[in-house]
């Protein structure tokens, strides 16, 4: 018997990979982002880093906290995002939080 329909593409923390593997950069910043909403009730708005690590990887999410009008007043969080290799998070944590429109200086003005 065959199907018309596609088969189900399973979710990035549903994925196998074999033991002792990492999952892909992709499917690490997926995870980091579907995860991290679920805790938070908020949707990432981006992901501004990603770096694999010994124990799996790393990323800075960030969320907007407060919705503001207008929009660059918006408050914006950056989130450290720990994930084990297979992608499923391990631990994450509230860095800085800033105005959408703020932008960081590295001259130090």
């Amino acid at each position: 018997m065959t199907s018309d329909r596609e088969p189900r593409k399973a979710h990035p923390s549903e994925r196998q990979t074999p033991a002792g593997s990492r999952v892909s950069a992709t499917d690490a910043l997926r995870s980091a982002i579907e995860q991290l909403s679920e805790l938070l009730g908020r949707a990432p708005e981006s992901v501004s880093s990603l770096r694999p690590t010994d124990q799996g990887w790393e990323a800075e999410v960030e969320v907007v906290e407060l919705e503001r009008i207008p929009e660059t007043t918006s408050v914006m969080a950056s989130y450290q995002v720990v994930l084990d290799p297979e992608g499923k998070l391990l631990a994450y944590e509230r860095g800085r939080r800033y105005t959408r429109a703020q932008v960081d200086r590295r001259d130090g003005r």
